[in-house]
């Protein structure tokens, strides 16, 4: 048997024995352990359409709310300490962002997600024919203080 046969069979058994390992690693049950008593419901899923993240912080609260708000209503100007993690259960609605003296606009519909990164100055405003649910988390809240901040216009958005 010349060379290059031998290193074509041992290729060959090499590669069928690799092959049967990967097969026996796969079939042997894992060693997690089945959950008991446990129900998990999703209550909204979004694809993130936005850019950034919010830290988390130890000793903060993490509080998680369920918004809704009827068409042509809002949020009002507000900010949050920590910042706030959004997913729209369903609805249409209109972010309006004011940045030093500009105002940015961004729509949402059912099934996206966005955050509003801490301190941001917005104006949420329903722009459908059907109530806006939204599915809220926020991250860094002060322990027993509010995840929400109440702001005056700030003027950057005419028409609000």
């Amino acid at each position: 048997m010349n060379t290059l046969t031998r290193r074509g069979i041992r290729l060959g058994v090499i590669t069928v024995g690799l092959a049967g390992l990967l097969v026996a690693v796969n079939a042997v049950p894992g060693a997690a352990t089945p959950a008991s008593g446990l129900t998990s419901v999703t209550l909204a899923r979004g694809t993130d359409l936005s850019s950034g993240t919010i830290p988390l912080q130890e000793g903060t609260d993490i509080v998680v709310t369920e918004i809704t708000v009827v068409p042509g209503g809002s949020s009002g100007w507000h900010s949050h300490p920590g910042g706030a993690i959004v997913v729209v259960k369903q609805g249409d609605l209109t972010v309006h962002r004011s940045i030093g003296s500009q105002c940015e606009t961004s729509s949402y519909t059912a099934g996206q997600a966005f955050i509003e990164h801490p301190g941001e100055v917005d104006d949420v405003v329903n722009t459908g024919t059907i109530p806006y649910v939204l599915f809220v988390t926020f991250p860094r809240v002060p322990q027993g203080g509010s995840a929400r901040i109440d702001l005056p216009d700030p003027g950057t958005c005419p028409g609000l």
